[in-house]
């Protein structure tokens, strides 16, 4: 081997490595915990005895999804938790809904047996604050979950269409969107069928239900409010404690008056968020 011919090998070697490097460096940020979230040291307080676990969205991870909500939380005191999920094609929570409920299992397994709690509270965006109705009405997961808040959930499909948010950038390897939970998640869908077929609660579990009226992909937005007993269920519309606040689908998790209404969800001992609780309208 010529000495020229040597030089170019080591240089194209190391032009290679530094792309496996890069593309390396890539995956891993999609698998980086939001600011506050994954400390399995974390042992939850007299004051919130309930860690949380934060599920993400369509399309959305949780470093993304929960890049304020963690660290608010974490802040006021709380064992935090967060997860990816249903990931196809590289592109997260995109799975059929079945198959991510069975993944949210075993990490509430993992946060129960790390922090010592018998119960965990669920906080989850769009899909993710669906999915976990499934988990609990018919993978036996009601029993170790203490209160659901759901931000715009899907509970029972959209009239609309979901597409990723403006800002989703698919991953290098990237071809064609196969979305299974797009299409669980339509209205009449074949798993919505099954998923409300047993009602909207279980017993057990407390719900509360964040909506708002500029909702664009889970639509109409009052479809994702539950049916249930005012001492187990409270739906909310941002709106109608702070009219002008503008916050749409994509949004509401970084939203500062969401914040205070999952703080105040998660601060009651026991029911869902009070419907007359007022936050302040920043």
């Amino acid at each position: 081997m010529s000495l020229l011919t040597r030089t170019l090998s080591i240089a194209a070697a190391a032009v290679l490595a530094g792309s496996l490097t890069a593309a390396t460096a890539q995956a891993g940020t999609l698998d980086v915990a939001p600011p506050g979230a994954n400390d399995w040291s974390c042992k939850p307080s007299a004051a919130h005895p309930y860690p949380v676990i934060l599920v993400p969205g369509t399309f959305e991870s949780m470093a993304k999804n929960w890049s304020t909500l963690s660290p608010y939380l974490k802040s006021a005191g709380y064992c935090v938790f967060a997860l990816n999920y249903g990931e196809t094609n590289g592109v997260y929570a995109t799975a059929p809904v079945t198959k991510s409920a069975k993944e949210l299992a075993p990490f509430v397994d993992a946060v129960r047996a790390s922090t010592g709690a018998k119960k965990v509270d669920l906080v989850g965006h769009s899909q993710g604050g669906m999915m976990p109705r499934y988990y609990m009405g018919f993978l036996g997961g009601a029993k170790y979950v203490h209160h659901l808040v759901g931000i715009a959930p899907s509970n029972h499909g959209t009239k609309g269409l979901i597409v990723p948010p403006p800002d989703f950038l698919p991953p290098p390897n990237y071809t064609a969107l196969n979305c299974a939970s797009c299409a669980d998640q339509q209205a009449g869908s074949a798993f919505m069928q099954k998923l409300n077929s047993i009602g909207d609660t279980v017993a057990g579990p407390s719900y509360t239900v964040i909506s708002t009226v500029n909702d664009e992909v889970v639509i109409p937005y009052n479809s994702q409010f539950l049916n249930g007993p005012a001492r187990q269920v409270t739906n909310l519309t941002i709106q109608d404690k702070c009219p002008a606040d503008p916050i749409e689908h994509d949004q509401t998790p970084n939203d500062p008056v969401v914040h205070q209404i999952v703080a105040h969800a998660l601060g009651k001992a026991s029911g869902p968020a009070d419907p007359a609780y007022q936050p302040s309208c920043i």
